[in-house]
């Protein structure tokens, strides 16, 4: 649907961005391809972005955005958190592989405000759950967090040999038993 609402083909733009990334890389996307995705003109893209790499970096901002959003982390329910995080990543596949290609690309080198923001937001609110006793202290929260992200998101990852070893049905189960016991307050 077409629509003079530059909001509206802000978002066409991006929807077709992130499939066009996702199924090609940075450096496989093609500007023309993406917008005929969208629907919109090759020209508008560039009125919106200079090219692909400032797009490509606003893709990433808006996944970012949008899931801070959409998932709030409450420290005092991080298992239930990751689960959510699992279940979104499991419905939005397309996100999954976009993210590895930015990862590859970017690497640890790309310091995006956007995801410094939220990182040191999440940081202290486990933070706060581990002085209110909800959370291990046993290990830095800025620990807690990397774990915690990289179960929920562990089955989303390319790796079939690993993916066998538990059936798709208890993935979810595991993600929240796993952080479960990552947390636990039991601190020995």
């Amino acid at each position: 649907m077409r629509t003079r609402n530059p909001e509206a083909k802000r978002q066409l733009l991006f929807d077709a961005a992130l499939s066009e990334f996702a199924e090609f890389g940075l450096a496989g996307a093609r500007i023309d391809r993406l917008a005929k995705r969208a629907g919109v003109s090759a020209g508008l893209v560039y009125s919106f972005y200079k090219g692909k790499d400032e797009l490509f970096d606003a893709v990433f901002d808006m996944i970012v955005d949008t899931t801070v959003a959409t998932v709030p982390l409450d420290a005092d329910r991080l298992p239930e958190y990751a689960a959510q995080l699992y279940d979104v990543g499991l419905a939005h596949p397309e996100v999954m592989r976009f993210l590895m290609w930015y990862h590859l690309l970017r690497g640890e080198s790309a310091q995006r405000a956007s995801v410094a923001e939220s990182m040191r937001a999440k940081v202290e609110a486990i933070e706060q759950a581990q002085h209110r006793g909800k959370v291990t202290t046993a290990h830095p929260a800025t620990h807690i967090l990397a774990l915690v992200l990289t179960v929920a998101n562990m089955w989303h990852q390319p790796a079939e040999d690993i993916a066998r070893l538990v059936p798709a049905p208890q993935r979810r189960r595991l993600v929240l038993d796993a952080v479960a016991t990552l947390i636990s307050p039991t601190d020995t």
